[in-house]
């Protein structure tokens, strides 16, 4: 198989670093997908050293695209709210192509990483309009498009409403931890997402994180949206698959 479409894609997660070789033009994984735990604490030296090894097991030199749990800018990260403190102002992109001795490296937030996948290759395929990812899970991810671009770096999650950020009235986390039901939980959803269509005037919901497994207990419960809403079609691979996009988008 020709290299000239394969990017090594980097998941960066708080529990896992996950890689693998991601053929961009079909959106397949090439090689197995592997993983090791997030270092604790998870210092930029420490994850760093995660990463070349998962380089050393994929005998990768060509491009690389990492997605990262937070903001970067310029290559510099920003905020890593789920990481170590010492990540703020960390020359992210220098370090990896210093350390992995490669010469094209590109940086994502891990949710705009996975909306890329699912707008690319899934649910948001040939789509055109405003489409709006969202991932589910410990809080609320979002990523945005427009007629096929990305705006980046949005934390839509935070948005306030009942006097609460968002994340913790509707997170998929939130429906585990107060112990409430689908139809409960689902209702929370429901006003977040009739919110967000309101402001954005969005076409296309995709849902994704884990619940998007499982659509079918709670997406009846989704009423009063004014617009169309699937479930997420690319699974735990579309944080990898997104960051190999990096950098061609």
């Amino acid at each position: 198989m020709s290299d000239e479409n394969r990017v090594m894609g980097i998941d960066i997660g708080g529990t896992g670093v996950k890689a693998a070789l991601v053929d961009t033009q079909s959106g397949a994984m090439t090689t197995e997908r592997i993983r090791l735990p997030t270092p604790q604490p998870a210092t930029p030296a420490a994850v760093m050293k995660a990463i070349q090894e998962l380089q050393r097991q994929l005998q990768w030199q060509g491009p690389v695209g990492c997605g990262f749990p937070g903001l970067v800018k310029s290559g510099r990260v920003q905020r890593a709210p789920n990481l170590d403190s010492s990540w703020v102002g960390y020359d992210l992109a220098g370090q990896l192509r210093a350390q992995l001795g490669v010469a094209r490296v590109a940086i994502g937030n891990d949710a705009d990483a996975a909306g890329l996948a699912e707008f690319r290759f899934g649910a948001g395929r040939d789509v055109t309009g405003t489409v709006l990812v969202i991932t589910l899970g410990t809080g609320i991810g979002s990523a945005v498009f427009r007629d096929g671009v990305l705006l980046p770096d949005t934390e839509l999650g935070h948005l306030e409403m009942r006097g609460k950020v968002s994340e913790k009235r509707a997170a998929a986390s939130v429906r585990t931890n107060r112990g409430l039901s689908w139809k409960k939980w689902a209702a929370r959803l429901n006003d977040y997402l009739v919110h967000v269509e309101y402001l954005l005037g969005v076409d296309l919901f995709i849902i994704g994180g884990g619940v998007s497994k499982k659509p079918e207990k709670f997406f009846p419960y989704l009423q009063g949206v004014g617009c169309r809403v699937e479930a997420a079609r690319m699974g735990n691979a579309a944080g990898i698959i997104g960051a190999a996009l990096f950098p061609q988008a």
